[in-house]
Order: structure tokens, then C-alpha cells, then sequence
């Protein structure tokens, strides 16, 4: 099986001095999970790494349980592949409206959702902001910055019925260009 890049994005750790967790003991759980490659990016939880895809698929709840037996919390793992990833840069569709890229957010699920879960979503929930849901995820134009905005994790996770975690617009295009680099 040839291994396949991705990128696990963890949900709410290192925020606000809770859920600690030194990012030096999450790639050490990817590596004796069977990973390749690993690398941590900044400290709210990206790992980039290599896996045969297979593995890949069970490495969330892995990850995951793993860190409650340690550190004892639960926190969600969504995971990406390099071709999803790319997908996800290539499509945003406020880069073509010529916003500040200091204003887009991605929100990544960890399930899609269906249709009506989507028209559930109220699209003056919080204006100036925007959103646009596609696919796995949902794409964020957070014009007076993601602490004023209503659009939150909370919300898109009641309405959509999934687990999401948010990255800002430059974290985003930073772990594809690992994902594309070469480790050390």
C-alpha cells in the first residue's frame, strides 16, 4: 500500500491555556499509530503526515482515544487528504470576489451534510459575514474577524448535525504547501 499524504486538523486545544497538549506528544501518537513523515504546524493542533489510506480511515477515533486515555478530554480529529486539500484551496469561492484574505476561514466537517440540513442554515444569521457550504466544508468570510461573528462552531454544528474545526485562510494554504514539501 502506498502511503498517501494528509493532514489532521484537531479541534480546540492549546486555546485559551485549555486542553493542553504539547505538540511534540501528538506526533509521537501519530508515529506509533503507524504514520510516516509527521509534522506538527503551529500549536493548535495540525499534523501533516503519511499513511497508507486504508489506515488513514481509523486513524481519527485512534488519535482521539488516544488522547483521552493521556491527557484526559475529548477532542474531535478531522482528517484531509493532500487531493481534498488542494481541492478545498482551489475552490474557495470568496478568493474570487477579491476579499482580504485575512477575512476567510475554512470550517472542515467531519461528515458531510445532507441538503436539508444545509437549507437549514440561515444566511443573515450574521452580517456582514458569509458563508458557502461545499461538500465536507464551509467556507467563511468573516469581514470584522471570527470573535464578533455568529457564525460558529457551535452553530454550524447543531444545524448541520457534524463535528467541525476551523482553520483561518493562510493556516490553510501553510498545510497544503507542507503536505507538498518534503519532511526533514
Amino acid at each position: 500500500m502506498t502511503p498517501e499524504h494528509f493532514v489532521a486538523l484537531l479541534r480546540g486545544i492549546n486555546v485559551g491555556g485549555k486542553n493542553k497538549l504539547p505538540m511534540q506528544d501528538l506526533a509521537a501518537m501519530f508515529v506509533a499509530a503507524g504514520c510516516a513523515s509527521v509534522r506538527t504546524y503551529i500549536q493548535s493542533g495540525n499534523v501533516v503526515f503519511e499513511a497508507p489510506r486504508a489506515m488513514a480511515r481509523t486513524l481519527p477515533d485512534t488519535i482521539a482515544s488516544r488522547i483521552a486515555e493521556r491527557f484526559g478530554y475529548q477532542t474531535p480529529v478531522v482528517l484531509r487528504s493532500a487531493r481534498e486539500l488542494a481541492r478545498v484551496v482551489a475552490t474557495n469561492p470568496f478568493l474570487r470576489r477579491a476579499v482580504d484574505v485575512d477575512a476567510l476561514h475554512v470550517l472542515f466537517l467531519s461528515s458531510q451534510p445532507t441538503p436539508a440540513q444545509v437549507m437549514s442554515l440561515d444566511p443573515d444569521r450574521s452580517p456582514p459575514d458569509a458563508y458557502v457550504v461545499q461538500g465536507r466544508e464551509v467556507f467563511l468570510h468573516l469581514p470584522n474577524g471570527v470573535a464578533r461573528s455568529k457564525l460558529t462552531n457551535a452553530y454550524f454544528d447543531a444545524r448541520l448535525g457534524t463535528t467541525s474545526t476551523g482553520r483561518n485562510w493562510r493556516t490553510v494554504t501553510r498545510l497544503l504547501e507542507l503536505m507538498d514539501a518534503p519532511s526533514a
